[in-house]
């Protein structure tokens, strides 16, 4: 698809800003590796060659009787029995003996005893956990400090933090972007509507949200979250129904400006309809001024979800959190390195935003030229 004209020069001027070009290809990089968390760092094998047969644990459910065991539950693959079912291919009986070790007992004709028996293969992820996987730590205690198993240490429940990092990037740059999205297209239809009309629309309006900002957001997510269980969605809805007014101030005031513009009336005067002249002629000139407030929103929003998270008043318990991080760290002061990973997870990924945003500012700014 081929740009037209103007947003040909949007683009030239972006990439012209070398600072945000390669922010976006950074964090376009990084974020896209967090898509695939679930191949990345996961506990269940990506591939299983089971006789022949090759059976992908990560999409399907497999019980530990489909690879020759007894019960019906799901296969847990980290079990040295069930990897000796994969790898014997179900040849062998396997199980603990009291010393702790993997007992084959020879079923029929079949020679246990031989290394040659693996008939099965288990390809694990590069990082063999997942983001809610208790590891053992050999007698280590929680949190403990980088090794060669765990990158970044685990965390005060023995969970492995860089695993918990992966899946907390992309659950809070994910939630960033869905309130971001939802916020940005309810401030600019109501800033649009209360600019454009004026007289009493906007009297009202503005009333309304001198009454609106002063609620104590905090306050409300708490009794919220008193009388329901903490949700996901259902802090989406608190944050944006908080955060929509951010970009009202803005949009209002271009759309006051423009309102008397020349274009505008002559297309009143052609029988154009309010909406087609708010949307597509006016709309276009205030976006300027409302790109230069979304990577204020963008990061304070998550900011402000670690901020929740940090206070216990966040996302569920169950889910990756970089805030939880902050607070163990916190809590946690004889582990330095759970403290420098919350705090260059946060820098760099708010740093890379903050000057991609920037990047977008200035390209939709007719009076900024790159070379």
């Amino acid at each position: 698809m081929q740009l037209s004209p103007l947003n040909a020069r949007r683009w030239r001027n972006f990439r012209a800003n070398k600072r945000a070009y390669w922010s976006l290809v950074l964090f376009s990089i990084l974020f896209g590796l967090s898509l695939f968390a679930e191949v990345l760092a996961n506990d269940k094998p990506l591939l299983v060659q089971y006789r022949g047969e090759w059976r992908m644990p990560l999409l399907t459910f497999y019980s530990e009787k489909d690879f020759g065991g007894d019960f019906q539950t799901e296969a847990n693959y980290k079990s040295p029995e069930v990897e000796c079912l994969i790898r014997s291919g179900g040849l062998v009986e396997c199980f603990d003996d009291p010393n702790g070790m993997i007992a084959a007992i020879q079923m029929g004709s079949f020679d246990a005893s031989t290394e040659g028996f693996e008939q099965g293969r288990i390809l694990w992820a590069p990082i063999p956990y997942s983001y809610n996987t208790i590891n053992n730590l050999a007698g280590k205690a929680a949190p403990s400090a980088p090794d060669e198993n765990h990158l970044l240490g685990t965390d005060d429940t023995a969970r492995d933090v860089l695993a918990r990092v992966i899946y907390g990037f992309r659950l809070s740059v994910g939630f960033a972007l869905i309130v971001t999205a939802l916020t940005s297209v309810i401030g600019v239809a109501a800033g649009a509507v209360q600019g454009y009309f004026g007289g009493w629309v906007d009297l009202i309006f503005q009333r309304f949200l001198e009454i609106w900002s002063g609620t104590p957001s905090l306050y409300v997510i708490i009794i919220v979250f008193s009388v329901w269980s903490r949700s996901f969605w259902i802090l989406v809805a608190l944050m944006v129904a908080f955060g929509w007014t951010s970009l009202i101030g803005v949009v209002r005031a271009e759309f006051l400006r423009a309102r008397n513009f020349e274009y505008v009336r002559a297309a009143k005067a052609l029988g154009v309809s309010d909406s087609k002249i708010m949307f597509r002629h006016v709309l276009p000139n205030a976006m300027v001024a409302t790109l230069t407030m979304l990577p204020f929103i963008v990061s304070g929003t998550i900011g402000s979800l670690a901020a929740l998270d940090y206070l216990g008043y966040g996302l569920p318990a169950n889910l990756p959190s970089l805030g939880q991080l902050s607070r163990q760290a916190q809590q946690n002061l004889q582990t330095p390195s759970l403290a420098f990973t919350a705090f260059f997870t946060f820098t760099i990924m708010l740093s890379l935003l903050v000057f991609i945003f920037e990047g977008v500012r200035d390209a939709f700014d007719p009076r900024k030229t790159f070379s």
